[in-house]
């Protein structure tokens, strides 16, 4: 069976977060979504099964709901993470937590907005979180009913199509969280197939809040995008944490 390398010259923890992940993942889908099987990692390589890819028919759509709302129902301990890992190519650091919103506040919005390089940007966001970030995460706390294992990068191009009829997920930075969290990234970079959300929906309905909450959660991937790419997603960033700022979710 043919194998993928990828490879990172920076940090051999990256692979070995992403190997981790992807057993986390395993571990908790079953037999709903394929996980593709590590099959060595070096100090700067890894090699995963390969996946030969075919477009997303309506089917492979209602899989992944499917799947995916299977995943997380998995029941979880607690929220966070016990080790750190990476959101692209960026740190992310984990803590174990009881309380879902601080962690969230804590240890996705601040963390990011801590690596912000400029000055007035940083310190506006930061004057944001500081003002709100409390109320916020009592707010989350109460509209999270319990820990779901997260993929935690869940856009179009982590998840692939196998022509057998599978659905492969790839790439993820896991964590414990909010599931609507997951869910808010499939509708942040273009968007899955209608399908998807009515098989998810049909297991798992969305909050009353789940369009707030999707504002909220989706302004971590666009600071992680603005700090990794630069001022072409500042303005979502703004519009995101003004939302915050004008207390529209309470």
């Amino acid at each position: 069976m043919a194998s993928f390398s990828k490879s990172n010259y920076a940090d051999h923890s990256a692979l070995l977060g992403e190997v981790d992940g992807l057993e986390q993942l395993r571990l908790a889908c079953g037999d709903e979504l394929g996980i593709p099987e590590v099959r060595q990692v070096g100090d700067r390589q890894l090699r995963l099964q390969r996946i030969d890819s075919v477009p997303f028919s309506d089917e492979h759509w209602r899989r992944l709901g499917q799947g995916l709302a299977a995943l997380h129902a998995v029941p979880q301990s607690s929220y966070g993470y016990e080790r750190d890992n990476m959101i692209g190519a960026n740190p992310q650091p984990n803590v174990v937590s009881d309380h879902w919103g601080h962690f969230f506040v804590r240890w996705r919005l601040q963390t990011q907005v801590e690596q912000i390089e400029d000055r007035g940007v940083r310190r506006d966001f930061s004057q944001v979180l500081s003002r709100h970030g409390d109320r916020l995460a009592d707010w989350l706390n109460s509209h999270t009913p319990s820990p779901s294992l997260l993929h935690g990068d869940l856009w179009q191009g982590n998840v692939l199509a196998s022509g057998d009829g599978r659905v492969w997920l790839i790439d993820p930075a896991v964590y414990r969280g909010d599931a609507e969290a997951d869910l808010a990234m499939t509708e942040l970079f273009g968007g899955f197939g209608q399908a998807f959300y009515r098989a998810y929906y049909q297991r798992r309905p969305p909050s009353a809040v789940y369009d707030s909450k999707r504002r909220i959660y989706n302004l971590y991937h666009l600071l992680n995008h603005y700090n990794l790419f630069g001022s072409a997603y500042l303005g979502d960033c703004r519009r995101h944490i003004e939302f915050i700022a004008d207390g529209d979710w309470l």
